[in-house]
């Protein structure tokens, strides 16, 4: 049985971003989220609220690529921390959308200590 046309789905780029986002801010390791255009200043951290700061997000023919730029706890291993970051993301923008996510690239800006909240 062909179940009718009742229209199409639209994903827009910011809600792929506040997904993928969010998913960095809750993974292990990570203090924050970096300029994703300013590789000259990373000593800032950008306020928690805006998650979508450090994401970039390309979705082409159901395809997702992403590109992340966080700040990681010192003291933490940088290629554990990024690779449980990459294998989050994926999971849960694919979980969320049904979209196929064929890479997450981690791009690590900084190392900070936490303030221990």
């Amino acid at each position: 049985m062909v179940e009718p046309y009742l229209g199409r789905i639209e994903l827009a780029p910011h809600a792929l971003e506040s997904i993928a986002g969010l998913a960095v801010l809750e993974s292990y390791g990570v203090v924050g989220m970096a300029p994703k255009d300013s590789r000259e200043s990373i000593a800032a951290l950008l306020p928690r609220a805006n998650f979508r700061r450090g994401v970039d997000v390309r979705h082409l023919d159901g395809t997702v690529y992403i590109d992340l730029y966080v700040i990681i706890e010192y003291g933490t291993r940088i290629s554990e921390v990024a690779s449980g970051i990459k294998n989050r993301v994926k999971y849960v923008v694919e979980r969320d959308t049904g979209l196929r996510v064929a890479q997450v690239n981690v791009h690590v800006q900084g190392l900070r200590v936490s303030d221990g909240d």
